[in-house]
């Protein structure tokens, strides 16, 4: 008896413990996935086409990646977390060439999913105004991994308007 009810107690801490920072790691699954094929595509586009856009006031390729790498900034940092001191975020707007855009979004990447599971289960319903509404900290990650769906979706359209197939569906 009591190594049945050892063995409850353990794995009721297990299943406790796996339900930590659960809404964080799955945020983070799924916008790693999505943030790898915005990468694939980036890279798939010859540099000549970063400047294409479908019509006039829309943005185009490299515009809408750097618009990417900003948000991913600009919304961790309503969570709590500035970017880092080398990342002028009003100047990545400014960022030009295929190669210095690919970078500036890899890094804009690799620090909004560094910071996801650093918001603590606790906090995940306290409110943050983002600007453009008030959500809590939850409704700010889903809003980051949404966003770079969005664009994933953009991005795909703007590959096969001009004849480049996404890496993945080859």
């Amino acid at each position: 008896m009591k190594k049945l009810l050892l063995a409850v107690i353990i794995l009721s801490g297990c299943v406790l413990h796996a339900q930590e920072e659960l809404a964080q790691t799955t945020i983070k699954a799924v916008l790693t996935g999505n943030q790898s094929q915005v990468i694939q595509l980036a890279e798939a586009f010859p540099e000549d086409k970063y400047d294409w856009r479908p019509s006039e006031g829309v943005n185009s390729v490299g515009e809408a990646l750097l618009h990417v790498a900003g948000a991913n900034y600009f919304l961790a940092s309503k969570l709590g977390f500035a970017p880092p001191e080398d990342v002028d975020v009003m100047a990545i707007g400014k960022i030009t060439g295929k190669e210095n855009i690919i970078s500036a979004l890899k890094k804009s990447n690799e620090f909004v999913l560094d910071k996801i599971t650093m918001v603590d289960d606790g906090d995940l319903n306290e409110e943050v105004d983002f600007g453009f509404m008030k959500m809590n900290k939850l409704g700010g990650l889903l809003a980051i991994m949404e966003h770079n769906g969005e664009h994933k979706g953009q991005l795909i359209a703007y590959a096969r308007s001009n004849g480049v197939v996404p890496p993945w569906s080859k």
